[in-house]
């Protein structure tokens, strides 16, 4: 039977840093993702990882959504180095993406190190060999199935999650109002706290961003070994989006109001803060 990722689960997905951390330790992400005709994608995700709590952020991208990084987050580092995580193709296009960029993206892919898979960069990867969590929404779901050879995913979304997670051999978070999360083994969780306020352009941006923040810090400090460690985090990170959310939609009252995808990003802090609050909630990334 499928359980609710709770708030409980997720506190144990953050740890707080210590005195005797640096910026290596507390993980660093790296984001290839944004483009010219979608640079704010690329904004976005490197708001919300920084937010979520992480050493460092490595940004590489094209010339305008790398300004466009810089000016809003002037920490972020854009030279190429060492990484614990990748988030890739958020704000991306198959269809326009370069020889070069593909090169680059299936060089990852093929690599060792966690790569968080979303939007523009799922089409390759179905056959990569890293450890890998694919963030698709419900039509990039039904193309990645149709890729596969799978039939279409019928009323049951935790069953074509299941099964698109085992053709795939990666963690898949399939995004929606419950958001569902699967291994490749057959563990399944969903994630259905939150607002209705979160469906809007740019969130799933953030929810990449939040993810590969958490990857990033779980790998620096050894959990995030297997598949189900990256079922974890992809949990948490929909878990902590969900909240942060919610949080920012509580500001315009009781009910809640309307919120952009920054709103969620620069909520992230209150969202991580009030999780290790909880009692015996500190276990663990970010």
């Amino acid at each position: 039977m499928t359980g609710s990722w709770t708030i409980h689960d997720a506190a144990r997905a953050l740890r707080r840093p210590t005195a005797a951390d640096d910026k290596y330790s507390r993980g660093v992400l790296g984001m290839r993702t944004g483009s010219e005709a979608y640079p704010g994608a690329a904004v976005l995700g490197v708001e919300a990882a920084w937010r979520t709590g992480l050493g460092m952020v490595r940004y590489l991208g094209p010339p305008r959504p790398t300004a466009l990084v810089l000016a809003r987050r002037p920490e972020t580092v854009t030279a190429d180095g060492r990484v614990q995580a990748w988030t890739i193709g958020s704000g991306t296009d198959p269809g326009s993406r370069s020889t070069t960029e593909s090169d680059a993206l299936r060089a990852l892919l093929s690599d060792t190190d966690p790569v968080v898979v979303d939007a523009g960069a799922l089409d390759l990867a179905a056959g990569a060999s890293a450890p890998r969590i694919l963030t698709p929404h419900e039509r990039e779901h039904a193309r990645l199935r149709s890729m596969l050879g799978l039939s279409p995913a019928g009323h049951d979304r935790v069953a074509a999650v299941r099964d698109t997670a085992a053709a795939t051999g990666a963690v898949v978070l399939l995004k929606g109002a419950s958001t569902v999360v699967a291994a490749p083994d057959g563990w399944a969780t969903v994630v259905e706290v939150g607002t209705p306020w979160l469906a809007s352009a740019g969130t799933g941006d953030v929810l990449a961003g939040v993810i590969g923040a958490l990857v990033a810090g779980a790998v620096a400090d050894g959990r995030a070994g297997d598949t189900a460690a990256l079922g974890r985090m992809a949990a948490s990170g929909a878990f902590l989006h969900a909240r942060a959310a919610a949080l920012a939609s509580q500001t315009f009252g009781p009910a809640g109001g309307p919120i952009t995808a920054l709103d969620v990003a620069e909520a992230l802090p209150h969202a991580v803060g009030e999780l290790l609050a909880l009692p015996g909630g500190e276990g663990g990334a970010a």
